[in-house]
Parts: C-alpha cells; sequence; structure tokens
C-alpha cells in the first residue's frame, strides 16, 4: 500500500503545483492527486516485472553459453541459481501481477490528449506495462547487479534455501535498485510522476516478498492494494482540498509567528509544507501532534533547503502551542498520544 509519508508528499507536489497555476481549480487539483497515487501503484507492479525481466536476461546468458561453438565446461554447466530463483518463479505465476500488467496503460498521463491518429496510435501502444521497450535498461541493472558482492555471494552461497532465494530478492529490491543511476533516470524519463517514488516503492515490493511462501506456487498470492483502507484515500484527499482552501488563512497564522524579515525571505516550499501540516493537525483529530511534525520536518528535510527543517520545527512548534492555548487543537482517539492528561 502507498503509504501516509508518500500520501503527504503527493499532496505536497500538487499544492505545489497549484502556487505556481499550473492548476487552476479543486477537481482538477483532486484528479492530479489521484493520478500521482495510481502511477505510483502502476510503478510498484513494473518492478516486480523488472525483477522477472532481469531473471529473463539471466536465463537468455545461460542459453547463449550453452550455444557456443567451443562452450567451457562453464558453459555447458552454468550456475542458473538467479535464472532458477523460486521467488522469481512464483511471480512469473502470479495472476494478480498479471491481469494487472496487461490492463494498464504504462506511459500515460491525464495531461496527454488524444487529438489525432498519432497520439491514438502512441496510446495503444503503451497498453500493458512491459519491459519489452527498454531493454537496455534491464541489460544496464543485470550488469550492475551481476557485479554486485551480494550477488556473487549468492550465487556461490552453500545454502541453496527458499530462504536465501527470497532474501537475495528483498536485497536486490532495497539496495541495489534504488541506488542504480540507470534505473532511476529511465523512470524520470518514463514518468514525471516516478521522480522520488523509487525507495517508497522498492519498500512496497518488500513487504509484498513477505507473503510469499515456500510451498505455495504464488500465482493466488495477494499483492498489496493501493491503500491501505479507505480511511488513506480519504485523508489524502481531504489534506490536499482544506490545505487549498485555507491556503491563505494558512499563510497569515505562519506569518504571525515569524519576524518581518523571514517572512520576506521564507521559501515557498517551506510555506507549502508548513501549510500541510496546519492542515493536518487542525482537520485530522485522530492523528497524534508529535506524529504530523516529525512527518513534515522529515519531508522539509528532503524537498526544501538545508536549514528548513529546523525553520519549520521551530514555527510549527509556535503555532501547536498557541493552537493548545486557544484551544482550536482538537485531538481525539488514538490523536491524543503525547497530549497532557492523555
Amino acid at each position: 500500500m502507498i503509504s501516509r509519508r508518500q500520501l503527504r508528499i503527493k499532496a505536497l507536489t500538487v499544492l505545489y503545483a497549484c502556487n505556481r497555476k499550473e492548476i487552476d481549480d479543486l477537481e482538477t487539483a483532486e484528479q492530479e492527486l489521484m493520478l500521482s497515487i495510481r502511477k505510483s501503484y502502476d510503478l510498484y507492479h513494473y518492478l516486480l516485472l523488472l525483477i522477472i525481466a532481469l531473471s529473463d536476461a539471466a536465463r537468455e546468458k545461460v542459453m547463449l553459453s550453452r550455444s557456443k561453438r567451443i562452450p567451457s565446461p562453464e558453459d555447458i554447466n552454468p550456475n542458473t541459481r538467479f535464472a532458477d530463483n523460486r521467488v522469481i518463479g512464483q511471480l512469473r505465476l502470479n495472476e494478480h501481477l498479471r491481469r494487472y500488467a496487461e490492463a494498464t496503460p504504462a506511459l500515460w498521463s491525464r495531461k496527454e490528449n488524444i487529438s489525432g491518429f498519432k497520439s491514438l496510435s502512441r496510446y495503444l501502444g503503451t497498453l500493458g506495462l512491459s519491459w519489452e521497450p527498454h531493454q537496455d535498461v534491464v541489460r544496464k541493472v543485470f550488469s550492475d547487479m551481476t557485479g554486485w558482492d551480494a550477488y556473487s555471494q549468492y550465487m556461490s552461497s552453500p545454502d541453496g534455501s527458499y530462504r536465501a532465494d527470497l532474501k537475495f530478492i528483498k536485497e536486490l529490491v532495497t539496495k541495489l535498485l534504488p541506488a542504480s543511476e540507470d534505473l532511476s533516470s529511465s523512470l524520470e524519463e518514463q514518468s514525471v510522476y516516478w521522480n522520488d517514488d523509487l525507495p517508497f516503492v522498492a519498500a512496497m515490493i518488500k513487504n509484498t516478498l513477505g507473503k510469499f511462501r515456500e510451498h505455495e506456487e504464488g500465482r493466488d498470492t495477494p499483492l498489496l492494494p493501493m491503500f491501505t483502507s479507505s480511511d488513506d484515500e480519504i485523508f489524502v484527499k481531504v489534506l490536499l482540498r482544506k490545505a487549498i482552501l485555507n491556503s491563505e488563512k494558512n499563510s497569515a497564522l505562519i506569518d504571525t509567528h515569524t519576524t518581518n524579515w523571514e517572512v520576506e525571505r521564507i521559501a515557498l516550499m517551506d510555506k507549502l509544507v508548513m501549510q500541510l501540516a496546519i492542515t493536518e493537525l487542525s482537520e485530522f483529530p485522530e492523528v497524534p501532534v508529535k506524529v504530523t511534525l516529525n512527518e513534515y520536518i522529515e519531508i522539509a528535510k528532503d524537498y526544501c533547503t538545508a536549514k528548513s527543517s529546523t525553520f519549520v520545527n521551530g514555527i510549527l512548534d509556535k503555532i501547536v502551542r498557541e493552537m493548545r492555548a486557544d484551544n482550536s487543537l482538537v485531538k481525539s482517539g488514538r490523536g491524543l498520544i503525547g497530549e497532557s492528561g492523555a
């Protein structure tokens, strides 16, 4: 499922577009938000397919070695451990992955209109998630993998268990793929919605792999849903909508807690991060204050300037104290965690 951290970042990205006048109404903003989330879910399936594509590359290498005119003993009896990895075998059979991949337009977005035969042809050509048009990227990632120490250790290990197969695929997904510059560049070229998604999606895939069991085919093993529950979808939609509607009010609140010097120099992204944080503090009584503050301080570290997280932390701390003083900070259920008297 898409994490709450990732949902907050998606909302921030759309809020930024609204402030840049790239999006000028609530309905379009919400459509853009949901498209961005859906594209992350596409990437989740796309990277699962990449694991299979890497195994295909290994199998092709084995076949080429065996077909040499004068094969060496190693060519005749190659190490097929990765090519025959049992977890990848389960992914090959997974019906949920197959159905999603076949039904998904891989490289299309709301901004790309079908206005003629040329665009219609391109749209039809993108039906279905597949690495077939990007075999050069598969080969580069495969080359990186075969030169990786963890791969050498896996291929030479005396432990031939299913557990060892699973452990290596998890390491591949969480360590090698996010570090691959070739993969990151390719994903950025394929979709603007995938620019920052790779680490989040890698974590989703790691969780998915934990659902596979040694003595099962994998055909019916469920993949993760887009949202943990309907609450997450409601959360991110309300977060964005209320942040847009209350933008001027929240901006004024931020200004009252900064000096004139700071107001003049505050970066737009800093202000938007704080607007979302104030919205979450106000609109979601079930979310603890500490969780909200920690989330947006971490987001500021990644999406703002080097000193932004300290600045954002200071301003939000003042705002929280004021909200508590005038009883406008209302928390209930889990949201009471950390509150005095809770």
